[in-house]
Parts: structure tokens; C-alpha cells; sequence
């Protein structure tokens, strides 16, 4: 039994590393796949005077909905079974965790293009994601 998981963010990147996963669900059999988008926490105090935590948490909700619904389109007309996830953290580091909670033995993920902080051929992210995770991380360009 296979227990993967894929982080979106409503990139082309991430949408290739889940087709990746779509093609390859026969190796993967049984399958459990969890998909999750993690949402960057606002972080400022003033916003907190201003804005209620209900209200904040919706925002987050929504927004990661909106990333999450072409994975979520691709996989329903797959008919690839998923249980899908948003929450708001650290990104790497959310990915890791909730790799670990849900006991999976894969992260597959897309790469992702050159910044300032970023490696060579690697988003920060994806760098970060490895160095953090203790099982295997299979990127897809």
C-alpha cells in the first residue's frame, strides 16, 4: 500500500507532479493520496486588530479551495480517490509534517523556477522540503 502526498499551490508545476501521479497510480496500488495546500499565515498584529480570526480562517479556507480545485477537477475525472487538505503554516515545513501525520512514503512535488534565495535548478521550497523530509521526495519538472 502506497500513501502519497502532493502539495498544491494551483501551479502548473504542481498540477505536472499530480499528473505524474495520475499516470503512475497502477504502481502505486492500493493508493492513498492526500493532496494539500498550505496557506502562508498573515502574521502581522494590526491585521488581528481589524480583521476577526472567523474572517481570517475563511480567507484562508477559500483561498486554498481556489488552489486546490484543478487537482481536485483532475482527479475526480481520474476517478483517483483523495482526501484533500488546507493548512496555514510554514510551508516545508507543513509539508513534512503532514506527511509524517498521515504516515506517507512519498512527497512527489513540482519543481519550481530560479529566485533570488533559490537553489540552482530548485524552488526554495522544494530545497527546503528535502532537506526536511526523512522520506522519499520525487520531483517532477
Amino acid at each position: 500500500m502506497s500513501c502519497i502526498l502532493v502539495p498544491i499551490d494551483g501551479s502548473d508545476n504542481a498540477l505536472r507532479a499530480l499528473s505524474y501521479v495520475i499516470r503512475h497510480t497502477k504502481q502505486y496500488e492500493p493508493l492513498t493520496l492526500h493532496l494539500l495546500n498550505v496557506q502562508i499565515p498573515i502574521v502581522s498584529g494590526t491585521v488581528h486588530l481589524f480583521i476577526d480570526k472567523e474572517t481570517i480562517h475563511r480567507y484562508h479556507q477559500e483561498e486554498g479551495e481556489a488552489m486546490l480545485a484543478k487537482a481536485k477537477a483532475m482527479l475526480d475525472d481520474a476517478r483517483v480517490p483523495y482526501t484533500a487538505h488546507i493548512k496555514v503554516g510554514h510551508i516545508a515545513e507543513t509539508i513534512v509534517a503532514m506527511a509524517e501525520q498521515n504516515k506517507c512514503d512519498q512527497i512527489v512535488m513540482g519543481s519550481r523556477g530560479l529566485g533570488a534565495t533559490s537553489g540552482l535548478w530548485l524552488g526554495s521550497i522544494t530545497t527546503k522540503t528535502l532537506h526536511l523530509a526523512q522520506i522519499p521526495v520525487t520531483i517532477v519538472k
